[in-house]
């Protein structure tokens, strides 16, 4: 937890700790001095002529308050309030505006503060702890710049359904628009990537009836909306003097909870739910991805409709099984497998594949396709489902398991997705043994094998999170696999997984090394502590491997390729990650990348794990495990 830092020695006007009495000048007519040593007596010096004494209850607090003393008791309240509401942590980015919010955070204590001097980094830090506790984090900025550093990860929350309350500091509205420094309109900062936003003013004691229902609110608006979680903005605006001791906050409820709990509706599955899946034609498959649900609800309800399960690693549901299919990418690249595997039904639950040849089989005409979206988040780009059902995938699987009396589609279905799941991975497997050195697509298979199941996997955008998802094999008690997948940007890949790392335990990142470079600042201070456990496995093929892939390759002179797509970096990644005091190793076959992971995943610190790979090589494995597998569908399928 967070240590309490004291706020004794602050000062209000002239008065120190040690004498309690707060000296305003007033114009030079008098001294008006203020003792709060507890008999609450205000002397007034008028010049010498006279003294009179008032002895009023609250007049010392008044006037703290016209010292800033108000706006200090109102970011007391959010941080209770945010406690009652039981969140748990706090990302700070250190500035002057944000001062108030800063110190009541340290000085409650009850939040655990994580401070982050590049905003950017602290957003994404916020977004690994939110993905990895699954409630919302605190992350507060200073004025003007820091606030729009945000962004990026405040478009990554809103799009990935992650809960995070963002508080950035702004100006007081004497001080907006007339050049006043490190001020610009925040109001509306992240415009429709906030769940809910509120542009609050100076904090006054006659509005502090709104405080504790403001910050209850903004945990409700970022946990239980009706868009499901996600970001919400408070842009808090506060004047000097911004270093204040705290009059009383408002009083919260007695019974200890907050001010406003709003649940999220349970969304149960209807019989109508299940006849949308379950009531029509007989051959069906389910894809599944991240959000899909518990995986033995989604296996349960597969073997009540004798249909198969093409899993994502990222929906836990890439397990051994009878229903598993995990080479979906390479098993439908094969066009015969476009009529042999074309279904009546297609079932999807939670987010999509990267696999465009996956994309393109389901757009085969003819097919009825539902899709499960409880958060109304239309994760349907090619416009195909003609049923959307707000219910929760774990239940719906469930009820089909308990309706559903007999499979639906007959054994030879699903036996045919099976004997080409096992043709598949066995095709697969020969084709990266086959070589001693390491390539792309065996560091995902072995990463995904190797690592203990309590760890964490955090997976890159661009290649790294479809290598995993097209050549990991299915395991027993996978780790869990996370990735940004909301705006699929190679940005902030680091600073969520140490967010990850923090919230929940070991966890290991397979990124290239331009996604390393792009965000190696979020390691800075990271390696100084014990509290984190993070490995990197940073896949270095000297350039942006997933441009040789796409057309640019093929149609643009080299030159013109790499220069503006391959963008090889001068930047040696083992000394950029040894510089911000990350421990090195290095890995060039599966047996040193299996050792190395064993000795680093789980060891205190930050680490790298640095594998060298050529990005023309890693077109042709991909390219030649393809046909490899072609091959094996072919003999597989060939007639008798």
């Amino acid at each position: 937890m967070a240590g309490r830092e004291s706020m004794d020695g602050h000062t209000t006007g002239t008065g120190t700790e040690e004498n309690p009495r707060a000296a305003i000048d007033t114009g030079g007519a008098g001294e008006v001095a203020i003792d709060t040593g507890g008999a609450g007596e205000v002397a007034i010096d008028t010049g010498g002529a006279a003294e009179v004494a008032i002895d009023t209850e609250g007049a010392a607090q008044a006037a703290i308050d016209t010292e800033g003393g108000a706006q200090a008791a109102f970011a007391a309240t959010l941080v209770d309030e945010w406690v009652r509401a039981g969140l748990s942590e706090a990302v700070i980015a250190p500035g002057s505006r944000s001062t108030p919010l800063a110190l009541a955070l340290a000085e409650d204590g009850r939040l655990r503060l994580h401070i982050r001097l590049d905003e950017r980094a602290a957003g994404f830090l916020a977004l690994g702890l939110s993905r990895a506790t699954g409630r919302a984090t605190v992350v507060v900025t200073t004025s003007g710049t820091a606030s729009a550093e945000l962004h990026p990860a405040v478009a990554e929350a809103d799009l990935a359904g992650v809960p995070m309350v963002v508080c950035t500091a702004d100006r007081p509205p004497e001080l907006q628009g007339v050049g006043a420094p490190q001020t610009m309109n925040q109001t509306g900062l992240y415009g429709s990537a906030a769940r809910w936003a509120m542009a609050v003013a100076v904090p006054e004691r006659s509005q502090d009836g709104m405080w504790r229902s403001l910050a209850a609110r903004s945990v409700a608006e970022a946990e239980a909306g009706p868009s499901g979680p996600g970001p919400v903005h408070l842009n808090l605006a506060f004047r000097d003097p911004l270093v204040a001791r705290p009059g009383p906050m408002p009083p919260g409820r007695s019974d200890g909870r907050p001010w406003h709990h709003v649940s999220r509706p349970v969304l149960g599955a209807t019989p109508a739910d299940v006849a949308a899946v379950a009531g029509g034609p007989g051959r069906g498959v389910l894809v599944v991805g991240a959000g899909a649900g518990d995986p033995d609800a989604v296996h349960e309800a597969a073997t009540a409709l004798g249909w198969p399960v093409l899993a994502d690693p990222r929906s836990g549901a890439r397990t051994p099984g009878p229903a598993t299919v995990a080479a979906a990418d390479a098993i439908l690249r094969d066009p015969h497998a476009h009529d042999r595997l074309r279904p009546e039904v297609v079932v999807h639950l939670g987010e999509r594949w990267t696999s465009r040849a996956l994309a393109d089989w389901l757009r085969q005409p003819g097919v009825r396709h539902v899709l499960v979206d409880p958060d109304w988040r239309w994760r349907d780009p090619d416009r195909l489902a003609a049923t959307v059902l707000r219910t929760d995938p774990t239940a719906l699987c469930r009820a089909v398991a308990e309706t559903v009396p007999e499979p639906l589609a007959g054994p030879e279905w699903r036996t045919t997705w099976t004997s080409a799941e096992a043709a598949a991975q066995a095709a697969v497997a020969t084709a990266l043994a086959g070589r001693g050195e390491l390539t792309e697509p065996r560091v995902a298979r072995t990463l995904f094998d190797a690592l203990p199941t309590e760890a964490t996997l955090v997976v890159g955008s661009s290649m790294p999170i479809r290598d995993l998802e097209w050549f990991a094999a299915p395991r027993h008690r996978p780790p869990a696999v996370l990735a940004n997948r909301g705006v699929n940007g190679i940005d902030g890949t680091i600073a969520t997984a140490l967010g990850v790392a923090v919230g929940r335990g070991p966890v290991a990142v397979l990124l290239g090394d331009l996604s390393f470079l792009h965000d190696a600042g979020a390691l800075l201070g990271a390696a100084e502590t014990s509290e984190v456990s993070c490995t990197l496995v940073v896949v270095d093929n000297h350039g942006g491997g997933i441009f040789s892939f796409l057309p640019q390759a093929s149609r643009l002179p080299a030159d013109t390729f790499e220069l503006l797509f391959g963008t090889p970096q001068a930047a040696d990644v083992c000394t950029v990650a040894a510089a911000y005091g990350a421990r090195v190793v290095r890995a060039a076959d599966e047996g040193e990348l299996r050792a190395a992971l064993k000795e680093q995943v789980g060891s205190p610190g930050v680490s790298m794990i640095h594998l060298r790979t050529d990005r023309a090589a890693n077109v042709a494995v991909h390219d030649r495990t393809h046909r490899t597998v072609a091959r094996a569908l072919a003999e597989l399928w060939a007639p008798r």
